[in-house]
């Protein structure tokens, strides 16, 4: 069996283990071989998104560091259940919108309170949400990449035991981060939050999520 799909056919018995009943519940995976979804890898330090940038200023609180650093989150079925579970519910709880219909603005980052918003805003909530549940903003960590189509697009990369997973508005399912199609451009530091790291594509886009 090729080894992309071996990947994808082990993510979906994960999801479909992740909602299964509280025997499944309690099984974890510290049998499964690392290195079927292996870590991003930072090759230097780079600047942040000019979005980011504002947003921080607006929302000082939410871009200190805070807590202590964990550098992985354990890959076990209720961990992988909240995720999917926080994936969805915004996925399909936020109405898509550009931020030029938005707000009248190129690119500008917000919590998307109002219930519409493009997909740095997704990130922001899931991320939000996520450390409300208790999970340590060192592992949730905002990502720009190009997309498939080459534009400017927000995901949130969760860095597990058993590699780095993405959250996406344009995916319900749960990703290894090389299962997406998208390049990888830069990315938060697990230290500090304000601090951000080049992930290899050094094209940074012009403007995130100008789209969907």
């Amino acid at each position: 069996m090729p080894f992309h799909i071996a990947r994808k056919l082990l993510l979906a018995v994960l999801l479909i283990a992740g909602a299964g009943s509280a025997v499944a519940g309690d099984r974890r995976y510290a049998s499964l071989p690392p290195a079927l979804m292996p870590h991003l890898q930072a090759v230097g330090g780079t600047s942040a998104p000019i979005g980011y940038v504002r947003f921080c200023a607006e929302n000082k609180g939410d871009c200190i560091a805070e807590g202590d650093l964990v550098p992985e989150a354990p890959l076990d079925t209720a961990h992988l259940a909240a995720l999917d579970q926080v994936n969805r519910s915004f996925n399909s709880s936020i109405t898509p919108m550009t931020d030029m219909d938005h707000y009248g603005e190129v690119e500008r980052w917000a919590y998307p309170d109002d219930g519409k918003g493009d997909c740095e805003d997704y990130v922001l909530a899931k991320r939000r949400a996520l450390i409300g549940l208790g999970w340590p903003a060192s592992v949730l960590l905002i990502t720009v990449v190009r997309d498939k189509e080459g534009d400017g697009h927000a995901v949130l990369t969760v860095v597990t035991d058993r590699g780095d997973l993405i959250l996406d508005n344009q995916e319900n399912q749960i990703l290894p981060w090389q299962d997406t199609g998208y390049r990888y451009v830069k990315r938060q530091s697990q230290g500090d939050p304000n601090l951000w790291v080049s992930l290899g594509d050094t094209r940074s886009p012009p403007v995130v999520g100008g789209g969907r």
